[in-house]
């Protein structure tokens, strides 16, 4: 009798659907590319994000810019001088910003040169070519090109937040009170003086041509509401029609400009007293300096006596009047023969060793311890004064 064989060939209806097929073949090149999708990936966020930053990002991220949005730029004074009808063109060089005055009887400068690029003759043609500067914070540099009736006066203190007008200009006394810090400037014309007399953070030449604001509290985002900062910053930038929003670069540094050489910078009597005081040095030298003798050998180890080794680092502490240096050292030589003599272990509390010192000499604990701990010496004489009480506590301590 057979056995009949077992049909194995597989019908068409076991056959693996296509759905199926196409998943797992999706799967594995996935698994295959996976570190090139995951590349890819991080590109294009890469690429979104740049592009998001540079639509929604500031224009120009230095400070008191008028197209920067953060709260150090100044955006928006420009929008609102914009509305108001002020037409304005920001620019990075002199030679723009001379160009953009060109043809203008009636234009306002704003300059804001926070690292000083502009030198002395710059800024004079600069204000020569404009029929209003307003100057911002100026460094030294600036401030010499716009005259010598204005000149530096400090800053504002810190304690100070509110300041009033306290003077005759228009402008100010509408604007009311400001709150900002900053630096404070004489001139022919000075309000918002901290003291209420003499520098002031706003400062203006005797026909209003320049005007030095020191703070760019008044004009910045952040501040701008504050007080009457908008107020002063619109009136004083708002005077004419066009306005030329400036603010320097590396490009305005003069190429004549070099850093002046050691020789322009010595006075002219020191051509003559130079010589004079080297022959002196020389001379006190061969006076006062230490005459060596020949080299003595001597055999090798050498052994040096402990009380040559502390006379020796007493004498580095007087020469180089480190009073409290020694004072600590004699301080912790005290209170660790202390701790020793009375077998408090090496791990003793300063409290300890001054409860046991008081209870042997019978004395109140506060007065051992503004001796031993809370004493610092400031001269050398109070230092040896003090060497003698904290031995004689000492003695008297240990000799019970």
């Amino acid at each position: 009798m057979t056995t009949p064989l077992m049909d194995t060939t597989r019908r068409p209806d076991d056959a693996a659907p296509p759905e199926r097929s196409s998943m797992q073949g999706f799967t594995a090149w996935f698994r295959k590319h996976l570190v090139w999708i995951g590349i890819g990936a991080l590109l294009a966020g890469l690429v979104t994000y740049l592009a998001i930053a540079s639509v929604s990002g500031a224009k120009d991220p230095r400070p008191l810019s008028a197209r920067n949005p953060a709260p150090d730029g100044a955006m928006a004074v420009a929008e609102i001088l914009g509305r108001q009808g002020v037409s304005i063109a920001p620019t990075d060089t002199l030679k723009d910003t001379l160009s953009a005055l060109s043809g203008k009887d009636n234009a306002t400068v704003l300059l804001y040169d926070p690292k000083g690029f502009l030198d002395q003759s710059q800024v004079e043609d600069l204000t020569a070519a404009a029929d209003r500067v307003v100057v911002v914070k100026p460094r030294l540099r600036t401030l010499n090109g716009l005259g010598p009736e204005f000149r530096p006066g400090g800053v504002v203190p810190e304690a100070t937040r509110v300041m009033e007008p306290a003077c005759g200009q228009e402008d100010a006394e509408a604007a009311g009170s400001v709150s900002a810090q900053g630096s404070v400037y004489s001139g022919p014309v000075v309000c918002y003086s901290p003291r209420g007399n003499g520098p002031g953070l706003y400062a203006a030449s005797s026909d209003g041509r320049v005007i030095v604001l020191g703070s760019t509290d008044l004009l910045d985002n952040q501040h701008l509401t504050t007080e009457g900062n908008a107020a002063i910053t619109l009136r004083t930038l708002g005077n004419n029609r066009d306005l030329v929003w400036y603010i320097p670069g590396v490009e305005d540094v003069s190429a004549t400009t070099s850093t002046p050489t050691l020789s322009e910078l010595a006075p002219p009597w020191l051509a003559f007293a130079g010589p004079w005081l080297a022959l002196v040095a020389v001379l006190a030298i061969a006076w006062r300096g230490r005459r060596m003798g020949p080299l003595v050998f001597e055999p090798l180890p050498v052994v040096v006596k402990a009380a040559e080794t502390a006379e020796g680092r007493a004498r580095l502490y007087q020469d180089s009047r480190s009073v409290g240096r020694a004072a600590d050292n004699l301080r912790a030589g005290t209170l660790t023969r202390l701790a020793r003599h009375f077998n408090l272990g090496t791990d003793a509390t300063r409290a300890a060793i001054v409860d046991a010192t008081a209870h042997r000499l019978g004395r109140p604990a506060p007065e051992v311890r503004s001796v031993l701990i809370d004493l610092t010496p400031e001269t050398e004489g109070q230092l040896v004064q003090w060497a003698q009480h904290i031995e004689r506590m000492e003695q008297e301590a240990t000799a019970r």
